[in-house]
């Protein structure tokens, strides 16, 4: 673990010292490690304990915003219900989806992308509430390759929103953006700024949101819209930590 950067440290200065602050982080690659098994992801202990607690600091909301569907998130997570949860790419709230599912779609595309996946050891279909995720990470490289560009070219014929990610393709039959989300939780937090940490190619529309005093974190290598990046969850983790630290001094 490295010391944060100190162009960092000072907007998160300056963050703290906003009216309300709203906390807000993806979930794999950035609050846990990445796995080779998805279903094993988990919080670092130390960045879940600062998100906890900073959940219960005045004037501050805090929130996580994954790809992942909703209920698997609150598994995974084991957050309380002081921190909210957005789910699917940021199409999913505790409220439901915004639009509705197109079932039949869904459907379809889980049913091809498992015919893709069919031979390929390694190759994942991963079935959500609005969405299909096919995972290359555990596949040899030209197997991966393979899926993925097939999994392209059977797109072409569903009216679905492709998101790329790490080894990853998601296909979503409801409209998904994390920036939006994060303006939804701003709204409803009535929040004068926001600190959001991202990994990923789908965090790059929350990076895009940011605001005037606001501080969007990339953690690990990438091109990025984020204006500060740290190298991995370890330092979400120290960021967290100096946040929960700051404000409990100015308290």
């Amino acid at each position: 673990m490295s010391p944060l950067p100190a162009a960092l440290v000072e907007a998160l200065d300056a963050a703290v010292a906003s009216q309300r602050l709203l906390v807000a982080s993806d979930f794999d690659g950035t609050l846990a490690p990445i796995v080779n098994d998805p279903a094993a992801a988990r919080a670092l202990p130390d960045a879940a304990d600062a998100l906890v607690a900073l959940a219960d600091q005045p004037s501050v909301s805090v929130a996580l915003i994954s790809g992942r569907a909703l209920a698997t998130l609150r598994e995974l997570s084991a957050m309380p219900s002081s921190v909210a949860l957005v789910g699917s790419h940021g199409a999913e709230f505790d409220t439901g989806f915004a639009n509705d599912v197109d079932e039949a779609l869904l459907r379809r595309i889980v049913d091809e992308l498992m015919a893709i996946a069919d031979g390929r050891p390694g190759v994942a279909v991963e079935t959500k509430l609005a969405s299909v995720a096919l995972h290359v990470r555990n596949a040899s490289d030209s197997d991966g390759e393979a899926a993925l560009a097939e999994a392209r070219e059977a797109a072409r014929s569903w009216d679905a929103e492709i998101t790329a990610g790490k080894k990853v393709l998601e296909f979503a039959v409801v409209s998904t953006d994390k920036g939006e989300a994060v303006d939804i939780l701003r709204d409803r937090a009535d929040a004068t700024a926001v600190v959001f940490f991202g990994d990923d190619v789908t965090d790059e529309k929350a990076f895009a949101r940011m605001r005037d005093g606001d501080v969007g974190v990339k953690v690990g290598q990438g091109e990025t819209l984020a204006r500060y990046r740290i190298d991995s969850p370890d330092d979400v983790a120290s960021a967290l930590a100096y946040l929960l630290d700051t404000l409990s001094r100015r308290s």
